[in-house]
């Protein structure tokens, strides 16, 4: 699953509040590639269930501009465990270059009655 992502000025880091340079926030990164997962995650998911993250490992490797484009894209780096979905993700920008990496983890849940 990947997708591709234009960084814009609210999706700099002085706009989510995590630096002081106009380049790609890594909170926003983070939601780009969990939003990824949740997506990689619809196919092993039944009737009446959705997925939660659990775990996140990420690294930030490489400032985006805005204007740059970001791809992210998430795979299921094992077969799913006992609800246990566990995925790799990556960002690269729009020459190839790595911008980041790293794993998400997802556990398959009930939607009914969940949080409540």
């Amino acid at each position: 699953m990947s997708t591709s992502h234009e960084v814009t000025v609210d999706d700099t880091a002085v706009a989510l509040g995590s630096g002081d340079v106009e380049v790609l926030g890594t909170p926003r990164l983070l939601a780009w590639m969990e939003a990824a997962t949740v997506q990689a995650a619809r196919p092993h998911l039944g009737d009446g269930q959705t997925s939660v993250g659990t775990a996140v490992r990420i690294r930030h490797k490489r400032p985006t501009p805005v204007g740059g484009l970001v791809t992210v894209e998430a795979s299921l780096r094992e077969e799913p465990s006992g609800g246990r979905l566990g995925f790799t993700v990556s960002a690269r920008d729009g020459d190839g270059t790595v911008v980041g990496d790293g794993e998400i983890d997802r556990v398959v849940v009930e939607r009914e009655g969940f949080g409540s």
